[in-house]
């Protein structure tokens, strides 16, 4: 294990401009309930029902009472080790952008410049009605909240049946092909188009570094069997080790 840290250190110091991508793996690591693995959210809760566009129009209060508590507490909720260790990256000159999944913000909240937020964030509430913006934890209380003018809030996130950004995957796509090397992080490669975009990255001639509990992409590089919030601080401290006088 101590041969497979040094090679990835070597390379990301060779290679420089890293671009990571992060899945519901690393938001785990801080409390946060994931989606699709044994006694994820998707077991308790029917997606279709609790987080579609359809059904929110017509009784928004199913998706406030699956995410209210998050957004009204939002402040409980804290980045882990591993989001702290990608910003230290970031400040180290290493690292060009994160690219997630997660829509918690906590990657932003953990001081990372560069983030790109594919199904973007639940940190951020604007009015249907006005388009009002608010930011948690300060929304209205209510299943559904509603602005001042009468509208129902709405977090900016993509619910099922929403189509993503075409500029924010514009800009992922961009930044998988510019990176030198991808750092995929706590994601199963099941959802698209995120799970593209190391495919894209590794056609563009970037190494894939891949920290995993299990893996996700046969073709990574670089396979380090491990949660995010443990082998990201490792890399850290070896790349200010290589670093020292």
């Amino acid at each position: 294990m101590e041969a497979l840290y040094k090679k990835v250190v070597q390379v990301i110091q060779k290679c420089k401009d890293v671009v990571a991508l992060t899945g519901a793996g690393v938001s785990a690591e801080s409390g946060i309930q994931t989606y699709r693995d044994r006694n994820g959210l998707w077991e308790t809760y029917d997606p279709m029902v609790y987080a579609s566009i359809a059904v929110f129009r017509r009784d928004p209060s199913k998706y406030w009472t699956l995410r209210g508590d998050f957004i009204r507490n939002y402040d409980d909720f804290y980045p882990n080790p591993g989001h702290l260790a990608l910003a230290q990256l970031e400040s180290m000159g290493y690292l060009r952008s994160v690219i997630t999944q997660n829509i918690d913000g906590l990657h932003s909240k953990a001081g990372t410049k560069k983030v790109i937020e594919i199904h973007g964030s639940l940190r951020e509430t604007h009015c249907l009605t006005c388009g009002k913006e608010y930011t948690a934890p300060h929304v209205p209380d209510g299943l559904p909240p509603y602005c001042a003018c009468g509208g129902v809030l709405k977090p900016n996130t993509v619910l099922f049946g929403e189509s993503l950004s075409q500029d924010v995957l514009t800009e992922a796509c961009n930044e998988a092909r510019a990176c030198k090397v991808m750092l995929v992080v706590g994601t199963s490669a099941v959802v698209q188009p995120a799970a593209s975009l190391p495919h894209i990255a590794r056609e563009g001639g970037s190494k894939i570094i891949e920290v995993n509990i299990v893996k996700a992409f046969p073709f990574s590089d670089y396979f380090i069997q491990e949660k995010g919030g443990i082998a990201l601080p490792r890399i850290i401290a070896a790349l200010k080790d290589r670093a020292a006088p």
